[in-house]
């Protein structure tokens, strides 16, 4: 990151995502569904402390997501509807969960459970694709460091997200940024929430694992 990048992004007070993390906080302590119940009514002060750092988890013969996991929680303890991908709300309350998070070290494990998992997200990410007929790993692991269109080539560590990029003027998700190479390579976009792409996102977060969580991170 540049300076500035940087500088924006340790101003907790008032960086570009202060904004999320504070309708995520109001939305945390609201009361919604039949249930009548709000996260905070679960989960005490402190509680989320080293949770973001876990996901994505097994959950159920699953991997699931902070994402999926924050909606889980609102359909089966407050019975309220899922929040839609990449709406404010879940982007906020995931920035506000992993944000407790921040400084931690990632600890994703490749253990009896998730080395299915694992070894399905590495092959996403070796898999060449589109009609550029490039890999994740092409770019992220042969070139970083280099520069594409002016902007250089990242190790492809999602410590940071959600993240403000300023491309975007918006918060946003690993899913997003994921959808996004996926068009510039000229490939068709997975759904979001299909399973092949937080089986990557659980191989990305395993490659940056030890590295410190930055959410919420600013990038370019």
């Amino acid at each position: 990151m540049s300076p500035e990048t940087r500088a924006m992004q340790d101003d907790e007070a008032t960086g570009p995502a202060v904004f999320w993390l504070l309708d995520g906080e109001a939305l945390w302590k609201r009361k919604e569904g039949p249930a009548g119940a709000a996260c905070a009514s679960c989960h005490g002060a402190g509680s989320m402390k080293g949770v973001a750092v876990r996901y994505p988890k097994i959950a159920s013969g699953r991997v699931v997501n902070l994402e999926q996991q924050i909606n889980v929680c609102r359909t089966e303890r407050q019975k309220a509807p899922p929040w839609a991908y990449e709406s404010r709300e879940l982007l906020a309350v995931t920035a506000y969960v992993a944000r407790e998070s921040r400084g931690m070290p990632i600890r994703i494990e490749w253990n009896e459970a998730t080395a299915p998992f694992l070894k399905a997200g590495r092959e996403a990410f070796n898999r060449r694709q589109g009609q550029l007929n490039l890999s994740c790993a092409q770019c992220h692991d042969d070139n970083w460091g280099k520069r594409l269109a002016g902007s250089v080539i990242p190790q492809a560590h999602p410590t940071g997200y959600p993240i403000y990029r300023l491309e975007w003027e918006a918060l946003g998700s690993l899913e997003r940024r994921l959808r996004n190479c996926m068009v510039g390579v000229r490939a068709e976009p997975t759904t979001y929430g299909a399973q092949e792409l937080v089986e990557l996102e659980l191989f990305l977060m395993w490659r940056a694992r030890g590295m410190r969580l930055e959410t919420p991170a600013v990038r370019p």
